[in-house]
């Protein structure tokens, strides 16, 4: 095993960083649409429940399954997967962002309204500060949901730790499926172990 990853280190260093790379930019727009999501639910608990059961039924569905019906929409590769991805991370971020800011006691928000501050002033001065734990939860859940859901688009061509692992099986290469069952399990438990680490400093 070490003498192929010897031989093969620009292979395996490649398939990392291209992992990385989906996972930072589903971050990214994952949190940007939750964002939105949250802001705009945040007085209507009616509209927060439909959206959390709403991306909670899409969140039971397989990801191959959705892989599936998005591919003949969009296509192979990364773009397809991103939006899986994406879809898949509103329902973990969702539910601890609504969750967290609707935590906060009503009476500091009351001595908020009190004071003249606007729901914009509320949300960013005292909501989020007092909420900063379970928003993190949520962020560090869809991290290793994301690395995790990764590694299976590349059974539609995204590129990523699980080319290695899918190659493997394919050609019954026993270094390529350890290597890549390695790869992408350390990078879940080590990104996991991270993030837990700062939200307890946190």
């Amino acid at each position: 095993m070490i003498e192929y990853a010897m031989h093969h280190s620009d292979k395996l260093a490649n398939a990392l960083l291209e992992h990385l790379e989906i996972v930072m930019i589903t971050l990214i727009i994952s949190l940007l649409l939750a964002s939105i999501l949250t802001i705009a639910s945040m007085n209507s608990k009616v509209l927060s429940k439909i959206l959390i059961h709403g991306f909670s039924v899409v969140y039971s569905i397989p990801s191959l399954a959705l892989f599936a019906i998005l591919i003949p929409v969009t296509g192979l590769g990364k773009f397809t997967a991103i939006i899986v991805l994406v879809v898949y991370n509103q329902y973990l971020l969702l539910r601890n962002f609504i969750s967290g800011l609707n935590e906060v006691e009503p009476a500091i928000l009351e001595a908020a309204a009190g004071m003249g501050m606007s729901n914009m002033q509320i949300l960013f001065k005292i909501r989020l500060p007092l909420s900063k734990k379970t928003l993190f939860t949520g962020i560090r859940l869809a991290v290793v949901s994301t690395i995790g859901i990764a590694t299976i688009a590349a059974s539609i061509n995204a590129g990523g730790l699980g080319s290695i692992l899918f190659d493997g099986l394919r050609t019954m290469n026993v270094y390529k499926i350890m290597w890549g069952s390695i790869l992408a399990a350390g990078l879940a438990i080590g990104v996991n172990a991270l993030l837990s680490k700062i939200e307890q400093i946190l």
